[in-house]
C-alpha cells in the first residue's frame, strides 16, 4: 500500500475512533478536541448566560473581562425564543453574582466575544460561581457596523437631515425684519424664566401638596365612589320633586313676607313684653342663694323641710281627703242665702255657624262678617276649626289666619284686630300689584298680590 493511501486510512480510522469514544454523537468541528484553549477544564467553572440576539457567536469565542480573555464559550442552544449560552471562565476571575454579560467586537470588523462585568451599583456580596445563572434582564449586544451604517443612511436619506436647509430658510423668512421683537420676547421669556426660578420653592411645594392631595384622594377613592353613587339618586329625587321644591320656596318668600309684616307690627309690643320681663329677671337674680331653697320647698309642699325628720326610712305614705261641695259656693261658704249668679246668654249655634260662613265667603279677613267673628271667642273657635279642613285651606281669611301665631283664645281677637285689620286691612283697600286701588272683596289685594 502506497505512504499517501495509509495516511488516508490512518486519518479515517481516527476519526471513526473518536466518533464512537463521543457516544456516536458528532456536531461538526466544534466536537474536535482543540490545542489552545484559554482556560483549564479543572480550574474554571461553568455559568450560563441567556441572550435576545447573540449576532455569530459560536462556541470557542473568547470571554473578556476588562479586555482580558479569562474563558470561552463552550456550548450555543436556543431555549424558547432566545439563546442560552454556556460560558467557561477562570477560577481566579471575581465578579458578583448579578454581573452583566454584553456581546461586543473588538474591531469594526474583528470577531465577537462576551464580556462580563459588575452592574453599575457595585453588585452584590456573593461571587460568581459555578452553575449560576444570567438573566436575560442582565445581559445585551452593542449595536454591528451594518446596523450603524444604516440608520446613517436612512438620516441622510429620508431622515430630517434633508429637512434641515428648509427648516434654516423658513426660520430666517420668519425672524428676517423681526429681530427687534424677536429680542423683545427672548427678553420676556427670560424674565418669565427668571420669575419661575425664583419661585422654585413654591412651585416645588405646590406640586407636593398636589401629590398629596392625590395620594390622599386615591386612598379615600372607594369613599368618594360611594358618595358619587349616591349622589346620583339623591339628584333624581330632587329632580323628581322639582315643582314642589319650586312651590315650597314661594311659599316660603310669600310666608317671609307676611311674618316681616306682622313682626313689623307687633315690634312694639314685644319689646314692652321684654321691659317687662326685665324686673322679674332682675329681682330673681337678686334672690340669689335664697332662690335655691325655696325651689326645694316646692318638692314636699304643702309639708315644710322638716317634715321629712318625722318618720325615719326610706318613704312615707301620706293620704289626703277633700271635700268640694258646690252648695258651699252657692250659699256663700255654708250661708242659709245663696249666690245669685247672672245668667248665661249662649248664642244660637246656627247664628254662629251662620256668621262663619259668611265670614269664609266674603274672601276678606276685614269685612263685616269676619270682624263680627273676630270680635266673639265662640266664633273665632268654629272659624279657626273650619279653617283647620283641607278645602278651606287655600281662602284667603283662613289664609291669613293660619299665619297667626298660636295664641290664647282671649288674646288672638286684639292681636287680629290690631295686626290683621289695621295694616292688613288698609292694605287691602289701598294696594294691588298694579299698584291702583283695589275694588271691594278683591281678596288678592289682602295680601299685597301675594295670593
Amino acid at each position: 500500500m502506497r505512504p499517501v493511501a495509509r495516511l488516508r486510512t490512518s486519518a479515517a480510522l481516527l476519526a471513526a475512533g473518536a466518533v464512537l469514544l463521543s457516544g456516536c454523537e458528532f456536531d461538526g468541528a466544534y466536537d474536535l478536541p482543540l490545542p489552545g484553549s484559554p482556560v483549564d477544564e479543572d480550574n474554571s467553572f461553568e455559568v450560563t448566560a441567556e441572550f435576545a440576539d447573540i449576532l455569530n457567536v459560536v462556541p470557542r469565542s473568547p470571554v473578556m473581562v476588562d479586555d482580558v480573555v479569562v474563558g470561552e464559550v463552550t456550548d450555543v442552544e436556543r431555549v424558547g425564543w432566545h439563546a442560552q449560552v454556556t460560558l467557561r471562565v477562570r477560577d481566579d476571575v471575581e465578579l458578583p453574582d448579578d454581573a452583566i454579560a454584553d456581546i461586543r467586537q473588538v474591531s469594526l470588523l474583528g470577531e465577537k466575544y462576551v464580556a462580563l462585568e459588575a452592574p453599575e451599583s457595585g453588585g452584590s456580596d456573593s461571587r460568581l460561581g459555578e452553575g449560576d445563572k444570567i438573566p436575560l434582564a442582565a445581559t445585551g449586544r452593542n449595536p454591528e457596523v451594518e446596523e450603524v451604517l444604516g440608520a446613517l443612511s436612512f438620516l441622510l436619506s429620508g431622515g430630517g437631515v434633508a429637512q434641515l436647509g428648509t427648516i434654516v430658510e423658513e426660520l430666517n423668512n420668519v425672524m428676517s425684519g423681526r429681530e427687534d421683537r424677536l429680542r423683545v420676547l427672548l427678553g420676556s421669556l427670560e424674565d418669565v424664566v427668571g420669575t419661575l426660578d425664583a419661585q422654585k420653592a413654591d412651585i416645588i411645594r405646590a406640586l407636593e401638596a398636589m401629590n398629596n392631595l392625590t395620594a390622599t384622594l386615591n386612598a379615600e377613592k372607594k369613599t368618594v365612589t360611594d358618595a358619587l353613587d349616591a349622589t346620583g339618586p339623591a339628584i333624581e329625587v330632587l329632580a323628581d320633586q322639582e315643582a314642589e321644591l319650586v312651590e315650597m320656596l314661594s311659599s316660603l318668600d310669600r310666608l317671609g313676607e307676611v311674618g316681616t309684616r306682622v313682626i313689623r307690627a307687633s315690634k312694639d309690643n314685644l319689646i314692652k313684653s321684654l321691659e317687662n320681663l326685665e324686673p322679674v329677671l332682675s329681682q330673681l337674680s337678686a334672690a340669689g342663694d335664697e332662690l335655691a331653697p325655696g325651689i326645694n320647698l316646692l318638692v314636699s309642699f304643702p309639708f315644710p323641710d322638716e317634715a321629712s325628720d318625722v318618720v325615719k326610712g326610706d318613704y312615707a305614705n301620706t293620704s289626703i281627703r277633700a271635700e268640694i261641695s258646690l252648695d258651699n259656693f252657692l250659699t256663700g261658704g255654708g250661708g242659709d242665702s245663696p249666690i245669685e249668679l247672672p245668667p248665661i246668654e249662649l248664642p244660637d249655634p246656627g247664628e254662629v255657624l251662620n256668621d262663619v260662613q259668611k265670614c269664609l265667603q266674603s274672601g276678606n279677613i276685614s269685612s263685616a262678617a269676619c270682624k263680627k267673628v273676630l270680635a266673639d271667642l265662640d266664633s273665632l273657635t268654629k272659624l279657626k276649626k273650619q279653617c283647620k279642613k283641607e278645602k278651606y285651606q287655600d281662602n284667603p281669611v283662613c289664609v291669613v289666619l293660619n299665619q297667626v301665631p298660636d295664641l290664647p283664645l282671649d288674646e288672638l281677637p286684639d292681636v287680629l284686630d290690631d295686626v290683621l285689620g289695621g295694616v292688613l286691612g288698609r292694605a287691602a283697600t289701598s294696594y294691588t300689584p298694579s299698584g291702583t286701588a283695589a275694588a271691594p272683596g278683591d281678596t288678592n289685594a289682602l295680601f299685597g298680590g301675594l295670593s
